[in-house]
């Protein structure tokens, strides 16, 4: 299949969107950004070598489970589902289940637009049977999926347990929006990131490389170069921790010496010390991430988790005697 049979939907959110959102965290308290506007091309670039880090075990943990249990996952799908990608990113993992699977169509969704075109290109040039489609939406926003892409059962696969970024009852109404998309029949196949040693959980959102570190501080450089504002990202730091009684992972930019940043008509002054959250990670047990599904109107039907017991895969399907209203 060619670079034109890739069927491609832009969607992505104006800038006005974005600096309005950006502005609305930093006038609040505590200050916050949307770890979404990590993810321009430089960013998704970043967070691709963060998953090659030692460190960081939930990329290939989740990687191992999908290589062991893909063929599985394809019994569970059926045949002809069409496969929806939410965050596709550079669209490894997807592979397993394309092969396992062989669906007819494929959809990859993602925020960053010429990181999903260049991503969807190469499967498009490696799969010549598969149906290519592309959309540049916010999926954490309500949204439509395209009507080319939209026919028959679904089966979403939401990797890398981008589920703990929100917050619980935001995942709730964001698993509630998924089961709205691949209804009557479809499937949610969504990675969650296991309780476990904060030793582990701390070491892998400080790695020794300093690429995590890059990505957080990489949001201040597009605020810069995209939004126009006045920052200099060296003036901040990366801050990364395991809060055991929230059970979730912060991350944080923190100001190294007293300064503004100007953006959107506005001043917004940081003392030494003060900082911006910019990402919460959650981690459930198994039974908490059961209890949040089924209140979202999708039943477990099957789990794979590592033998560490790190991470863990869900296969979800729609519980049609149980429809919540999606917030």
């Amino acid at each position: 299949m060619n670079r034109r049979a890739v069927r491609f939907y832009d969607e992505q959110p104006a800038p006005a969107t974005m600096l309005e959102e950006v502005l609305q965290g930093l006038a609040a308290r505590p200050r916050r950004i949307a770890p979404k506007f990590f993810y321009d091309e430089r960013g998704s670039r970043l967070f691709d070598a963060i998953c090659e880090l030692p460190e960081y075990y939930p990329t290939r943990t989740e990687m191992g489970i999908l290589e062991s249990a893909a063929s599985e996952m394809a019994r569970l799908a059926g045949p002809d589902a069409t496969l929806i990608e939410l965050g596709s990113g550079a669209s490894r993992k997807i592979r397993l289940l394309l092969e396992a699977m062989r669906p007819r169509r494929y959809l990859g969704i993602d925020i960053s637009r010429e990181f999903l075109r260049q991503s969807v290109e190469r499967l498009a040039g490696d799969y010549s049977w598969l149906e290519v489609h592309a959309a540049c939406a916010d999926f954490m926003q309500d949204f439509e999926l395209p009507a080319a892409a939209g026919e028959g059962k679904k089966l979403a696969f939401f990797p890398g347990s981008t589920i703990g970024n929100f917050e619980p009852h935001e995942a709730a109404s964001f698993l509630q929006r998924v089961r709205r998309l691949i209804q009557p029949d479809g499937a949610l196949l969504i990675g969650v990131d296991l309780k476990k040693d904060p030793a582990i959980l701390n070491a892998a959102y400080n790695d020794s490389a300093g690429l995590t570190a890059q990505f957080n501080l990489n949001l201040l450089a597009r605020l810069r170069d995209e939004l126009g504002a006045e920052v200099d990202p060296r003036g901040f730091r990366h801050r990364a921790f395991y809060n055991a009684g929230r059970g979730r992972v912060e991350m944080h930019l923190v100001s190294r010496r007293a300064q503004d940043i100007r953006l959107g008509g506005q001043r917004f002054h940081f003392a030494p010390g003060d900082g911006i959250h910019t990402e919460n990670s959650y981690k459930y047990s198994v039974d908490e991430f059961h209890a949040l599904a089924r209140g979202a109107g999708l039943r477990p039907r099957q789990a794979w988790l590592d033998d560490a017991r790190l991470f863990s895969v869900h296969y979800l399907s729609v519980n049609t005697r149980s429809a919540p209203r999606v917030a």
